[in-house]
């Protein structure tokens, strides 16, 4: 799979999905380093990519688009925010949540639930 990781998301977790054998890269690897939300977002599209953040705009963004791109990982509330605890919950639930983010979610990790709503948009 494809990540695009928001600048509130350590560039250590690119790396441990990168290890894992996904495609991962940071906003200031790609030139976005303190960039709107919104160019994070377009980003993302245009390379067919999974947003990680933290930031629940993206959220907002995605719904007044009306869009089911990009697809969205979301941390909220954690007690824990290292990067190796965070890339190990993405790379713990992946398998269960692939389809979802397929088709258009947000795939949401709080620090004792996660959750998944799929996107109706176009």
């Amino acid at each position: 799979m494809r990540f695009l990781l928001d600048e509130n998301i350590s560039p250590l977790v690119a790396s441990v999905l990168n290890q894992a054998r996904h495609d991962a890269v940071h906003v200031r690897d790609v030139g976005l380093r303190k960039a709107p939300d919104v160019a994070v977002f377009d980003r993302a599209v245009a390379d067919g990519r999974v947003v990680v953040s933290g930031d629940t705009d993206f959220g907002r963004l995605l719904i007044e688009a009306e869009s089911r791109r990009p697809t969205l990982i979301l941390f909220l509330r954690e007690d824990d925010r290292r990067a190796v605890t965070q890339a190990g919950l993405i790379l713990s639930n992946l398998e269960q949540v692939k389809d979802d983010l397929e088709a258009g979610a947000i795939f949401v990790i709080e620090a004792h639930r996660v959750r998944v709503r799929r996107l109706a948009g176009k």
